[in-house]
Formats: C-alpha cells, sequence, structure tokens
C-alpha cells in the first residue's frame, strides 16, 4: 500500500468535495454504510471481506468509495464516510491522525506486525546486502546500477524513503524512482527471472512474499519505521448508529499470515474467489468477529 503519508495539503480538501460532494452525508443512508478504500492489496482485500461478511450476517449493505487515504480520512472527519479501514498507526499515517484524531473514532487494529521497508529478493547475497548502510559500497552500487525502485509518490513509504536516502547520504548514489505499486511488483518480477539485482520499496502484508523468497534490509538509524498496526477509522457517531457493525469492526482480526497467504491467493486468481476461499476455511474465525454482535 499502504502507506508515512506525505503532508496534508489544500488540494485534497478540494478532492474531497469532488469525491464526495455530491454523496451528501454517509450518515443519511440508514441501511447503507459507505467505506472508502484505496487500491493496495491489503486494504483491497481487508476492506472487501469485510464487505462481504458484513453483508452475509446483517442487514447492511456496505457501498465502497475508492478514493485516496488522505481524502478518505477527511471524508470520515467531515461524516461524509462511514469508516475506512486503512489506517497505519503509529507512524505511517502520523500526519493524518494527528490532523484528525478529534474528529475520527478508532475502532482499534485490524491486523498487527504491518512492517515497511526496502526488501531483496533472497538470491542477493546477505554477505553484501544485508542493510540499507551496505547500499554505500562501490560494487552494490554497480550492481544496483544506482536505482531504488518505489512506488506512487504520494505514499507514505516513499516520504519514509527520501528521509532515508537523505539519512544514510545515498542522494549522491541512487535514484528513488518513483511509480505505481504494480510497476514496482512488474520491475521486481524481470529482476528475480534474471536473479538481477534490485532493491524495492515494499511492505508487509504483501502478496509478492507470498510469491517469491524476499527479505528486508536492516533499517539501524530506524529510518522506515518499526512494526505497525492497520486501525479501522470510523466516524463520530458511528457507534451509536451501526452497533452491530462496529462491535464487528472492534473484534475483527486477522493474523498477519493469513492475510498474506489470502492476498496472494487473490492475485492467482480474483479478490472474489479469494475472499470466498478464506471465508469458508475461517468460519470459526468469523464467528468470534460476531460474537458481541
Amino acid at each position: 500500500m499502504k502507506h508515512r503519508m506525505t503532508h496534508w495539503a489544500g488540494t485534497a480538501a478540494m478532492a474531497v468535495g469532488l469525491a464526495f460532494g455530491s454523496l451528501g452525508t454517509a450518515q443519511a443512508a440508514d441501511d447503507t454504510i459507505e467505506f472508502g478504500w484505496t487500491a493496495w492489496s491489503d486494504a483491497e482485500f481487508v476492506t472487501k471481506l469485510a464487505k462481504q461478511v458484513i453483508e452475509e450476517r446483517t442487514d447492511y449493505t456496505i457501498e465502497l468509495k475508492m478514493a485516496a487515504i488522505g481524502v478518505q480520512y477527511q471524508g470520515v472527519a467531515n461524516g461524509d464516510l462511514d469508516g475506512m479501514l486503512m489506517a497505519w498507526l503509529p507512524k505511517t499515517h502520523a500526519d493524518y491522525w494527528e490532523r484528525f484524531k478529534d474528529d475520527v473514532e478508532n475502532l482499534g487494529p485490524l491486523y498487527e506486525g504491518a512492517q515497511l521497508g526496502w526488501v531483496v529478493p533472497d538470491y542477493v547475497p546477505e554477505d553484501k546486502l544485508s542493510s540499507i548502510e551496505d547500499l554505500k559500497d562501490e560494487e552494490v552500487i554497480d550492481k544496483l546500477g544506482g536505482k531504488i525502485q518505489g512506488i506512487d509518490p504520494g505514499a507514505g513509504l516513499m516520504q519514509a524513503s527520501e528521509d532515508t536516502m537523505e539519512g544514510y547520504g545515498l542522494n549522491d548514489d541512487y535514484n528513488l524512482v518513483s511509480a505505481s505499486g504494480a510497476a514496482m511488483t512488474a520491475a521486481l518480477e524481470r529482476a528475480v527471472e534474471n536473479e538481477e539485482w534490485i532493491v524495492v520499496t515494499g511492505w508487509t502484508p504483501h502478496w509478492m512474499f507470498g510469491r517469491w523468497d524476499l527479505r528486508f534490509l536492516d533499517d539501524p538509524e530506524g529510518t522506515l519505521g518499526g512494526k505497525e498496526h492497520i486501525d479501522a477509522i470510523v466516524r463520530k457517531g458511528f457507534a451509536d448508529d451501526y452497533p452491530e457493525v462496529a462491535s464487528f469492526l472492534e473484534n475483527m482480526d486477522i493474523p498477519l499470515e493469513d492475510l498474506q497467504a489470502a492476498m496472494y491467493d487473490a492475485q492467482e486468481t480474483s479478490y472474489e474467489e479469494a475472499i470466498d476461499k478464506f471465508v469458508e476455511d475461517n468460519q470459526d474465525m468469523i464467528d468470534e468477529w460476531f460474537a458481541d454482535s
């Protein structure tokens, strides 16, 4: 995903109006709940999973509204969205959380142990490249062609990666390349097919860890952050309006390994098929999520 996001810009507020202005407030439709989402592999799986099981086990309809992360935070704070299931805390979305925390409610983590970092294929010799500090070695610079493959320029991971470039003194020898998440995994796939060296900006959970043998580079300076949790954020008053769904979100807890395996299934088949399989295989877990409903 996702994923520290760039500082809030005034244009995001304009985007909120464009994205949600014609919809009215989210709370206007009593039987319809509106969740924001973004096309990160973890966000897509978790949000669509929540939609499916809520609709199967309650009388509510879930509408999904795709929007940038900053727009989602603003939308939830304004009441234009009922919620979002992709709040990376405490660090990645720290800027957004500081801005909007008083205007939203946090129902707690949906999964834990998420991590941002720089990733290499396991065939890259660990005695040559195990830490971000090793990137300053001339042989390593040559092997990598002076390039770190990034993702979307607006992602928090790219902000953190820019800080990492500066913190480790890499700007003179490397170019941090912005691209979509799909372009990043395509570059990784090409490199793996040819056993070429590559460093990509990555995170867990992500389906690429289910497909290829990969590892994070050590980050002794801590510029990319540590382990994080991904929380459900809802508008003020949501729990009073939808106590059954709020209870479900408070209880929803997906083991990281299970989520990552399901995301890989989604990549190999489709999100719909992978979610159906997850639901079929995890009825006891889902029963626990609805235990207090």
